[in-house]
């Protein structure tokens, strides 16, 4: 059997790791198994960034509609359950970007929901007395 030398294909390997790593701290940028250690680290920490971005988006849409929904005289949940009642099917990134830019569209969402959640309420009422 021949024997492989595995030349260019190493030096490609190790140059990727070396670049991806330029800027890092001592041999983690020059010594290639400290590169190629600092390297896996950083893309698992990149890895789990990605995915905890979309959770803390999403709490901070939540804040912003919960701060908006108390000026309006309601509660998050509450506001949440009106829109689910009325069928407005608006994500919660869109309604905090209205509940921001646009007080006043916010505020007749609010009493749509207030008024879905009544009418809700009423019906229920009804058939509990029945």
């Amino acid at each position: 059997m021949p024997r492989v030398k595995r030349g260019t294909k190493r030096n490609d390997r190790r140059k990727k790791i070396l670049k991806r790593a330029s800027g890092y701290f001592l041999t983690k940028s020059k010594l290639y198994q400290a590169a190629q250690e600092a390297v896996e680290r950083g893309l698992k920490f990149a890895y789990m960034g990605r995915r905890l971005k979309k959770r803390q988006f999403r709490s901070l849409w939540i804040v912003r509609i919960a701060a908006a929904c108390k000026l309006n005289g309601t509660s998050y949940s509450q506001f949440i359950n009106g829109l689910k009642k009325a069928g407005i099917e608006l994500d919660r990134k869109v309604l905090a970007d209205i509940a921001v830019h646009d007080a006043e569209g916010f505020t007749k969402l609010v009493e749509q929901a207030k008024a879905a959640k009544s009418a809700e309420d009423k019906k229920a009422a009804k058939a509990k007395a029945a």
